[in-house]
C-alpha cells in the first residue's frame, strides 16, 4: 500500500513537470519616489487637496520561462495648483510560467501578474503617505482585465510600429498626459 501511493506521488510529479504551472518566485519594489516640492508651505493650507492617478503595466521576458511583470503609479496631489506631493512607485514581481501556451502567455503576464503585484503596490503608496504625517490616501481597485483589452483595442488602433512604441501607460479619463 505504501509502494502504491509512493509509486503514484511520483507519477504525479512526473505529469506536473510537462503540464502548465505558473507561480509568484519574488514580488519587490523596483522604483520608491516622493516629492514634497511645496513643503512646509503648502502644508498650511485648507483647501481639499485634488488627486490624479495613472496606472501602467509593464512585462518582459527575463530567461527561458522567467518573466518580470511590473505595475507603475504616479499620484499627483495638488492644492491650488501647487503640488503637495508627487509619488511613481513601481511594484515587480519575477515569475515563472513554464509550458503555458502562447495566446495564453500575453494575458497571463499583462492580467494575472498585475492583480498578483497590486496589493503590495497599494500598501507601499499608503505606508509612503502615512509616513509624511498627511492625510491616508488609498488607491482603489482596479480591473486589470478591462485594462489589458482597452491597450489591446488601442494597439489594434495603430499601426504596429507605434504599437511597439506603446509604453503602456493608461491614463485615466480627463487626466492630461
Amino acid at each position: 500500500m505504501a509502494e502504491q501511493s509512493a509509486n503514484s506521488q511520483e507519477t504525479g510529479q512526473n505529469d506536473q513537470g510537462s503540464g502548465p504551472s505558473f507561480s509568484l518566485q519574488r514580488a519587490y519594489v523596483k522604483d520608491l519616489s516622493l516629492e514634497m516640492p511645496n513643503a512646509p508651505q503648502i502644508l498650511l493650507e485648507q483647501e481639499t487637496p485634488a488627486v490624479e492617478v495613472s496606472l501602467g503595466v509593464a512585462g518582459q521576458k527575463l530567461a527561458d520561462s522567467i518573466y518580470e511583470s511590473s505595475v507603475t503609479v504616479t499620484v499627483t496631489t495638488r492644492v491650488n495648483d501647487k503640488v503637495l506631493y508627487l509619488i511613481e512607485a513601481t511594484q515587480a514581481g519575477i515569475f515563472e510560467a513554464a509550458n503555458i501556451p502562447e495566446d495564453q502567455l500575453d494575458p497571463l503576464i499583462g492580467i494575472v501578474c498585475p492583480t498578483m503585484l497590486y496589493p503590495y503596490l497599494r500598501a507601499t503608496v499608503a505606508d509612503l503617505i502615512n509616513r509624511t504625517s498627511l492625510p491616508a490616501l488609498h488607491l482603489t481597485e482596479v480591473n486589470f482585465q478591462t485594462l489589458y483589452e482597452q491597450r489591446r483595442a488601442e494597439a489594434g488602433e495603430k499601426d504596429d510600429s507605434a504599437a511597439q512604441q506603446d509604453s503602456g501607460l493608461i491614463v485615466p479619463p480627463g487626466a492630461k498626459n
